[in-house]
């Protein structure tokens, strides 16, 4: 059963910015989903290349720090190794005094050999011999350089970056809200920086049934508070379903048919540098669940100070005997 919307007459369906930019003429052949979990837009675009180096500047910026500092080490031992190889492949007699270090191996004498250059931090007593190991030692010595200065810059643009890390509850719930039911689900900001002045807007996406043609249209859904000055534990984002809300008497199946989509965008003021940032993401009609609630997630500081396990954030828990969250028990009176 698809939502059915008759449009007024006095008041268009749609303004001109209720697709979200994603166009509306478009958005009629889209399918799956607009947004990823972690909020990246779907969408390709083609003609402009691989842009692989954009593409792993990045990655290199959102990685974890462990991810980012395994794969440097990884980078910098495999280019340390590689032209170690290479010194391996000009002879025995390419690097002298590779005896006054105790250095038996040869790959090891040659990693050494490259690292020192690489990183400009001095060979010892080792120094290359003929032109070609020499015309190596000049390239090294600009390659290495050059690498390291790129990975600083990566560390130091890492350090510098304003960011918003908000984590999302697992999945949204409909459940009972103030004599109705509502449409609700939870973040919080697991970064050490302090955020203010949120802003929230959540964007329901779903095909509808208007005068007999089958439609995707976008609806801004009206938040029981879109915004909070200060942000310093939790907050439960909720969209009371009432008589003007689109979602009003939907069900899970019309809402797999309709290929619902609720996709949401954060915007807040980030302390630590003095500057905005923003955050997205969407849950799908499929990661919404009925006939639950959140569980609490306040936990005891033992200190009188309010505190919340965020480990908590997507627990729900069944509701009480005898109450659902299904149209049939909860709609609203006319």
């Amino acid at each position: 059963m698809w939502p059915v919307t008759s449009p007024k007459p006095e008041a268009p369906q749609q303004n001109d910015t209720s697709d979200l930019g994603f166009g509306r003429v478009v958005a009629q052949d889209v399918r799956g989903r607009f947004l990823s979990r972690d909020g990246t837009p779907t969408g390709r675009k083609y003609g402009l290349g691989a842009q692989r180096a954009e593409h792993w500047y990045l990655r290199a910026l959102a990685a974890s720090w462990p991810s980012f500092f395994l794969w440097t080490f990884g980078l910098l031992l495999l280019s340390n190794g590689v032209f170690a190889l290479v010194y391996m492949q000009l002879g025995p007699n390419a690097i002298a005094g590779v005896d006054a270090l105790g250095l038996t191996d040869p790959f090891l004498a040659a990693f050494s050999f490259s690292v020192g250059i690489f990183t400009t931090t001095s060979t010892g007593a080792m120094h290359a011999v003929g032109s070609t190991a020499n015309w190596l030692v000049v390239i090294e010595s600009m390659v290495g350089p050059v690498t390291l200065v790129g990975v600083s810059g990566l560390l130091i643009a890492r350090l510098t970056r304003p960011r918003m890390r908000l984590r999302f509850s697992d999945s949204g719930v409909i459940a009972p809200y103030e004599g109705g039911r509502g449409f609700m689900f939870r973040i919080v900001n697991v970064h050490p920086g302090e955020v203010s002045d949120v802003h929230v807007r959540v964007n329901l996406i779903w095909f509808e049934m208007i005068d007999g043609q089958r439609e995707r249209n976008f609806h801004e859904l009206a938040l029981e508070r879109s915004s909070v000055e200060y942000f310093p534990l939790h907050w439960t984002v909720v969209h009371p379903i009432t008589h003007d809300s689109p979602l009003r008497g939907a069900t899970p199946a019309m809402m797999a048919d309709a290929d619902a989509e609720f996709v949401i965008s954060v915007k807040a003021h980030e302390e630590t540098f003095s500057t905005r940032v923003a955050a997205k993401m969407s849950y799908r009609y499929d990661e919404v669940r009925w006939d639950v609630k959140f569980a609490s997630i306040f936990a005891h500081a033992g200190d009188g100070v309010i505190a919340i396990d965020v480990e908590r954030l997507d627990r729900t828990e069944p509701l009480a005997d005898g109450a659902t969250s299904t149209p049939a028990a909860l709609e609203l009176a006319s």
